[in-house]
């Protein structure tokens, strides 16, 4: 029976941030800053009479909006990396991963995700965020451990995921700042939120573009392995389309407008193209945040 690799308490740092290192920049970051943005318009997107100062967003809000989105990143990566099927994917698809690398043990793992369970919803509550740090752990039991994630519904659980993160980024700054701290959300914001779930459920299928060879071996259906070419088609129809809404939506002027259908047409050409399918993948995150900037846009 094979030893399991000694984890030195000094090591342990180092270890989580790898184990996120790589969704940091595409996920944590887009989120974060879709809870400042968003809070520089609360008025518009909830019941708050004012918005809080950039400054005060930036000093005060950003580190703890930050730590909500990474610390119940670590419980998902935790969660999913640890399984048996993911190590065989990550080692095809991403080889430097802890586990592929023999850093640590799938059991090893295991018990790192119970500690970081107990302490992320500890400190989301703290944050005022407890309800719905609480509902992210059931949609992560449900893409892991049921294995929604190699079930074409992945998508749907990926979006619903994404809205609980983005307004819970939104109500950590608006809390920090004194702003408001019992958020309702206004017809508008519920609104943007329906557009941004449909903008993840029905795009973010252009990250599996680039995985398609450990999906395959791992057995798992996702969008570009079940419908094949059509599914660049359908990623770059989507990207386009949600650019035009959302500008149309937000009524943003008209160089703004161009900017973002600009952005996503190029997304699209990437995807058709399929000659660089992890700077499409980048690029869409980028536009993603760019989508979070409308609603600021269009005071201006």
């Amino acid at each position: 029976m094979p030893t399991q690799p000694l984890v030195r308490l000094a090591d342990l740092p180092s270890l989580l941030w790898a184990f996120t290192e790589s969704d940091f920049s595409t996920f944590v970051l887009p989120n974060t800053g879709f809870g400042l943005l968003a809070a520089l318009v609360a008025p518009t997107l909830t019941d708050c009479s004012e918005a809080p100062s950039a400054l005060g967003l930036l000093l005060q809000a950003s580190p703890r909006i930050l730590l909500f989105n990474w610390g119940n990143l670590l419980v998902f990566d935790l969660a999913n990396q640890r399984l048996p099927e993911s190590v065989v994917e990550d080692a095809v698809n991403k080889p430097w991963r802890p586990l592929p690398r023999g850093q640590i043990s799938p059991t090893q793992t295991r018990q790192l995700l119970l500690a970081a369970v107990a302490a992320v919803w500890t400190v989301s509550s703290l944050l005022g965020v407890g309800a719905e740090c609480a509902l992210i752990l059931v949609l992560t039991w449900m893409y892991n451990d049921l294995h929604g994630g190699d079930e074409l519904c992945r998508d749907l659980i990926i979006a619903l995921a994404y809205d609980l993160y983005l307004v819970s980024s939104l109500r950590i700054a608006l809390a920090t700042t004194g702003t408001c701290d019992n958020v309702s959300f206004a017809k508008r914001g519920y609104q943007w939120r329906a557009m941004i779930v449909g903008v993840i459920a029905t795009t973010m299928q252009i990250q599996d573009l680039r995985d398609q060879a450990g999906d395959r071996k791992r057995g798992r259906k996702t969008w570009p392995l079940v419908v094949g070419e059509l599914s660049r088609q359908w990623i770059a129809g989507c990207v386009v389309c949600w650019s035009v809404v959302c500008a149309g939506f937000w009524q943003v002027p008209a160089p703004v407008a161009a900017a973002v259908v600009a952005l996503g047409a190029w997304i699209g050409v990437c995807v058709l193209r399929g000659r660089a399918d992890v700077a499409a993948w980048r690029v869409w995150c980028l536009w993603q945040l760019v989508l979070y900037t409308l609603p600021a846009c269009s005071l201006l």
